[in-house]
């Protein structure tokens, strides 16, 4: 794990399984538009929050590219599920813009919802096709440039699926820091 102190807020880089963060309030789901359960991030997610979680998230839907949610957990060790649509790249344009949308909208939800801490996914870097190499920069730049106005959210992170995932967001890291 890689910590970085931003003011009151912590940001977290972990290699793991975001359906395994029993210590976070919240965790996001990298959604499809229908908020249905789906494959990659959204099947995981969906499979350990069992049936009720689409039942609750399905009439939230659609949503856009950028938008996010919120519900329940259901059967996960999290209190609230964030669903985000993140962009299809080179499809939903502009693609960077709308990326970081979903962290900047999940973000403030947070904080409407007075939730302390939240765990992300690397959104639309598997099936949607962003490349991590360019969604890093995007990604950390979006949560960084939100930290110094957060008044619950004290803890973020980032749950990087692979150690080469987890080493390209760390780089990005470093070059913003």
């Amino acid at each position: 794990m890689h910590r970085y102190i931003f003011g009151d807020v912590t940001l977290e880089l972990i290699e793991g399984d975001i359906t395994r963060q029993p210590d976070m309030e919240a965790i996001a789901n990298a959604a499809n538009a229908m908020l249905r359960r789906g494959g990659g991030v959204a099947g995981a997610i969906h499979y350990a929050a069992g049936p009720g979680l689409e039942k609750e998230a399905h009439p939230l839907g659609p949503i856009k590219p950028g938008e996010a949610v919120i519900t329940s957990g259901h059967n996960l060790p999290n209190k609230y599920v964030i669903h985000c649509l993140g962009p299809v790249y080179d499809r939903d344009i502009p693609h960077d813009k709308l990326l970081a949308d979903c962290y900047k909208n999940a973000i403030r939800l947070c904080e409407g919802n007075g939730i302390k801490s939240i765990a992300f996914p690397a959104i639309s870097t598997g099936a949607f096709g962003y490349p991590p190499e360019e969604a890093a920069p995007v990604t950390l730049k979006a949560i960084i440039d939100a930290m110094p106005s957060l008044k619950s959210l004290q803890t973020i992170r980032v749950v990087l699926f692979g150690s080469h995932m987890h080493e390209i967001f760390r780089e990005a890291l470093k070059k913003l820091i």
